[in-house]
């Protein structure tokens, strides 16, 4: 199946500070000025953005996703990476001028953020689109948080060209107008948002469930730690459970890799609660790493687990049947 994800490609700079913010801020001086420096004792640069999370676990699962983005002079080894993982980079195109889109975040002993988001590359990603493919046949597009515009852009060249298309608007919801929003909702094939961001399309739109699903065949809200619920146009809800992590430390990026195992799952073809299951387990594999890409398995390692975790033969026939057809 040849689905083609769009969204951010990013590097996050995470810094740890020893102290607490709150002793280097003079209450009296803020109104005038403020002038602070913290001397970090750590910092990692992790891989990350959307686009990119959800085709690093979809490669892992097997299928060889393309990812269309845009990425700055710095991205040679974070493309060398996706490769190695089963990822087409050939639709991201790399701006010299530009570095890739950065998440820089200062974190104190109290747990407290200091944060700023550099969008270097991605400014440029409505320049990309779907008919620059010419020798790929889109089964299934993934328009996820990006550039606004490139966003808007993607729905309608996804509804000009009748591709079906995953809506993942995610942390865009407040830089996306009322219109857009609905547009980008109306004629999708799976609107997918955690419980904050449902309030927050139902408070923007002021549609409810019911009016949703008159503009999606299928709405999937995750949930946390209570997992996920499915619902169909045709009446039906699906409740997916969480699959227990042997233990948690980081949970940036689990949702991506939710959205990665419902994508496996409807390439092999399986109902929504099975395609559930799997977005379930590939989201706790990421609760249990550190970063939105530092988990690893094996397509056998990933069905043997799925067997631990849930009684679903049809769903582990397919799975297998995808292992031998990838040559895992």
């Amino acid at each position: 199946m040849n689905i083609v994800i769009t969204g951010s490609i990013a590097y996050d700079y995470i810094m740890s500070f020893p102290g607490y913010f709150r002793e280097h801020v003079l209450p009296e001086k803020v109104a005038d000025s403020i002038n602070l420096s913290f001397l970090v004792d750590s910092m990692v640069r992790r891989r990350g953005g959307v686009g990119s999370n959800i085709a690093y676990s979809l490669g892992l699962l097997g299928e060889h996703p393309i990812l269309m983005g845009a990425a700055g002079q710095d991205f040679g080894e974070y493309r060398a990476w996706l490769d190695q993982h089963g990822v087409n980079t050939s639709a991201v195109k790399q701006y010299d001028d530009l570095f890739t889109a950065s998440f820089f975040c200062n974190i104190d002993r109290a747990h407290n953020q200091i944060a700023s988001f550099y969008s270097g590359a991605m400014s440029r990603a409505s320049e990309l689109s779907f008919h620059d493919l010419n020798d790929v046949s889109i089964d299934l597009a993934v328009v996820s948080p990006n550039d606004p515009a490139a966003m808007k852009r993607y729905v309608a060249e996804c509804k000009d060209m009748h591709v079906p298309y995953l809506y993942d608007v995610s942390w865009q919801i407040v830089r996306l107008s009322e219109d857009e929003l609905q547009d980008g909702i109306d004629g999708c094939y799976v609107l997918i948002v955690n419980e904050y961001e449902f309030e927050m399309i139902r408070k923007r739109t002021g549609w409810q469930e019911a009016d949703i699903l008159q503009h999606t065949k299928t709405l999937v809200v995750t949930q946390g730690e209570r997992g996920s619920t499915i619902y169909t146009r045709d009446g039906h809800t699906h409740h997916i459970s969480a699959v227990p992590p042997t233990h948690e430390v980081d949970p940036i990026g689990v949702g991506d890799a939710y959205r990665a195992g419902l994508l496996k799952g409807v390439a092999l073809g399986l109902d929504w609660e099975s395609a559930g299951r799997v977005a379930s387990l590939a989201a706790t594999y990421v609760l249990e790493s550190d970063g939105p890409q530092g988990h690893f398995y094996t397509l056998p390692e990933f069905i043997e687990r799925f067997r631990q975790s849930f009684d679903d033969p049809v769903a582990l026939e397919r799975l297998s049947a995808g292992m031998v057809t990838s040559g895992t």
